[in-house]
């Protein structure tokens, strides 16, 4: 693409936040109320935000319910991962989750309480005490609303806390400066197709996952991995993206998510014969087992022959044994969504559910304090100057291969909260902005250019949907040599074709058009991050089920991966075994 000279309206802050779910906002609480100047950029109004749609619970050891800890939180949390997560990370993250869920607390959460006043803990898949021995209730919920109700908190805080909400704004790309420091981004506003520089000191991803390049997925249709595809094009890799939690209970055919809260509460997995077939796989934990155990194990029973329906393609999840009160007091919402999405009433039947796209583990790389680390000089933990990320863009990695039930939500608020405090000790107030380039918004408007001016015969639309068919059938819960090949070469040939989308009758282009254009280019991005990682790992770990190589290989694969958009190509480094005060978790067999 030829470099277009432009000039664009231009406004400064201290800091721009780009997205406006939990870790976004928990990150604007923090700079807005130490007083800097900080705008939050999100596609949709802050409170539409996907994290609004995460049910089951934050995890923390609060010990409300029996007794508990953040050590046996930490087990968990590194075994659930299949020993990639890096285990400071992960200890920094336990410890603080009382502390954060206290703070929620005190800015209003209304949490599930006890008859004595205590936070109310639900059991949850892969939560257990004294390192393995038996389930523990370690979930602090608000019903099955617990992502709704923590949304609300955050914006009613950040409003009271006065931060500036740019409201239906979208993110186009990253500005870099000779130093290849971060300075700001380029954002366009949805409403009316206007474009804007935003000069910040230090810039904050937040944008969430990319569940959408899958055909079946629990995301919502505004995770496209905007976060994933402006970092990968500003040359920053991307760590662990073949990692992709399949939540072992969408509902089949519509793939809205069921939560973990209901196996929590009771509820069982029945196959065609009316089994509880997890007793098979996981006798010790069952139904709660962690979620890519039970998505392979629902897999298997599909695969021999006991699934239900008229095409046997799914399983049961029966909670008719927890009684109707129970239900509707503590799964309310999912009482609505049998109605709705499956057409049963779940006090008198069971949900059809199958494993569905859920979430990604990997990310842009960061270190505990949220600043974006890549490899520079020799040195594999180089800052990029400028740029944080949080939340499930990010990879920090407290998850690994596998995410244990309700470190999501955690993750957003340890994390938004130690970026924020990070960025607020680094005395922003004092310095000033540094000078844009002349050529700082060249990149994104050459982009727009090529996609206004294209006469490609390709509709984003069809580009968009081949993108998911392609990642469901070649990268789905089970992966073998041949389908994963072949999937890379498909994924190649779509990002050629993506070169070519264009808008048919020019004179009808509505903004929505643009940016689903602008949302395919950081598909393709996660797309291609993701099939290319994937076949590299010849092992299996988490949520990588590799059908040629079913062992997992500590000799060979203990490493995280860096895929590079430039080039295409991978590299690797360590995963980081040595937590901050405790002794390292050693890699052991994971049963349940």
């Amino acid at each position: 693409m030829a470099a277009i000279k432009s000039t664009i309206p231009s406004r400064r802050f201290d800091a721009v936040i780009i997205g406006a779910g939990g870790s976004g906002m928990r990150a604007s609480l923090q700079l807005a109320e130490a007083g800097l100047n900080v705008a939050v950029l999100s596609k949709v109004f802050p409170t539409r935000s996907h994290t609004v749609a995460a049910q089951g619970g934050i995890g923390a050891s609060l010990g409300n319910m029996s007794e508990d800890g953040w050590y046996w939180h930490m087990f968990d949390t590194v075994k659930g991962g299949d020993y990639l997560s890096d285990q400071d990370a992960v200890e920094f993250m336990c410890r603080e989750a009382p502390k954060v869920v206290y703070e929620l607390e005190h800015f209003g959460m209304p949490f599930d309480r006890n008859p004595d006043g205590t936070i109310y803990q639900r059991p949850f898949g892969g939560h257990t005490a004294n390192f393995g021995e038996k389930p523990v209730q370690r979930a602090c919920a608000a019903a099955d609303r617990t992502g709704h109700a923590m949304l609300h908190t955050l914006y009613q805080r950040n409003v009271r806390a006065k931060t500036h909400f740019f409201v239906e704004w979208m993110a186009i790309d990253l500005v870099r400066d000779a130093e290849g420091d971060i300075i700001g981004v380029v954002a366009l506003e949805m409403e009316t197709g206007e474009v804007m520089m935003f000069e910040a000191k230090t810039t904050i991803l937040a944008t969430g996952g990319a569940g959408r390049i899958w055909a079946a997925s629990t995301n919502a249709f505004i995770n496209t991995g905007d976060g994933m595809g402006m970092a990968a094009r500003a040359g920053i890799p991307l760590e662990d993206m073949e990692f992709w939690q399949f939540h072992p209970t969408g509902v089949a055919g519509a793939g809205v998510l069921i939560t973990e809260g209901v196996r929590g509460e009771g509820g069982i997995l029945i196959n065609s014969q009316g089994e509880r077939f997890m007793e098979r796989y996981a006798p010790t934990l069952k139904d709660l087992a962690p979620r890519d155990f039970v998505s392979r194990s629902m897999d298997q029973e599909i695969k021999e022959g006991r699934g239900c329906g008229p095409n046997k393609d799914h399983v049961l999840l029966d909670l008719r044994h927890i009684g109707a009160d129970t239900i509707q007091k503590r799964l309310p919402s999912i009482l609505e969504i049998g109605h709705k999405f499956a057409n049963v009433d779940a006090t008198k039947e069971p949900i059809p559910v199958v494993p569905t796209i859920h979430y990604q583990m990997g990310g842009i790389p960061t270190n505990i304090h949220g600043q974006v680390v890549a490899p520079k000089n020799g040195n594999p933990n180089a800052i990029v100057n400028g740029l944080y990320a949080i939340g499930e863009c990010a990879c920090v990695s407290v998850h690994g291969a596998n995410r244990l039930g309700t470190n999501s939500l955690l993750d957003l608020l340890v994390f938004g909260r130690a970026a924020g405090n990070h960025v607020v000790a680094s005395d922003l107030k004092s310095r000033s902005n540094k000078p844009l380039p002349a050529d700082a918004s060249d990149y994104a408007m050459s982009r727009l250019s090529h996609l206004e001016h294209s006469t490609g015969s390709e509709r984003v639309q069809d580009v968009a949907n081949d993108i998911r068919a392609t990642m469901q059938y070649y990268c789905g819960v089970f992966r073998t040599d041949e389908l994963m090949s072949t999937g890379v070469t498909k994924i190649m040939e779509l990002d050629e074709r993506r070169k070519h989308v264009s808008f048919k009758d020019k004179s009808k282009v509505f903004n929505t058009a643009r940016v689903e254009a602008l949302e395919l280019d950081n598909l393709i991005e996660t797309a291609k991050a993701t099939m290319v990682s994937a076949v590299a790992r010849k092992e299996s770990r988490g949520a990588h089920a590799h059908r040629d190589f079913e062992k997992r290989d500590d000799e060979n694969f203990m490493k995280h991966t860096l895929w590079y958009s430039e080039g295409n190509r991978l590299d690797y480094k360590p995963v980081i075994t040595k937590p901050l005060t405790v002794e390292t978790f050693k890699p052991k067999a994971r049963t349940f």
